[in-house]
């Protein structure tokens, strides 16, 4: 059982930077479009403070897979995460008029999501 358990390691911490390299990148837009006024008017804070909660947050996920390695907790992510698609799917697709944001970024947002989804469900259910 030891190769097993070094193959099942190496996919949960193959998903782990893979979800440290999603949360990068979704961090950088947020602020590339916080920098532009482009995020929502909310009632729940600044800006920057949801920046820092989303890194904060971001930093605990890629923790938690990259060294508990529980298959029920990187499900849990994998599920909370698929969450993301329908608006993605929503603004590449079916964009409104007048959108700001070019659908190709909803686009590749969709193709970064599903490639973590696919990480993820690899450590998860590919034991």
């Amino acid at each position: 059982m030891p190769a097993f358990e070094g193959l099942r390691s190496a996919k949960f911490r193959q998903a782990a930077f893979v979800y440290l390299h999603v949360a990068l990148l979704y961090e950088a837009a947020a602020y590339a479009m916080w920098r532009r006024n482009l995020l929502p008017a909310t009632s729940f804070g600044q800006p920057w403070l949801w920046l820092l909660l989303g890194a904060c947050v971001a930093l605990l996920i890629f923790f938690a897979l990259l060294h508990w390695q529980n298959p029920w907790f990187a499900g849990v992510v994998w599920a909370v995460h698929s969450l993301r698609l329908p608006t993605l799917i929503r603004g590449a697709f079916f964009p409104e008029s007048g959108a700001i944001i070019a659908p190709s970024f909803y686009l590749t947002a969709i193709v970064v999501v599903m490639i973590n989804l696919w990480m993820l469900a690899r450590a998860v259910w590919d034991l």
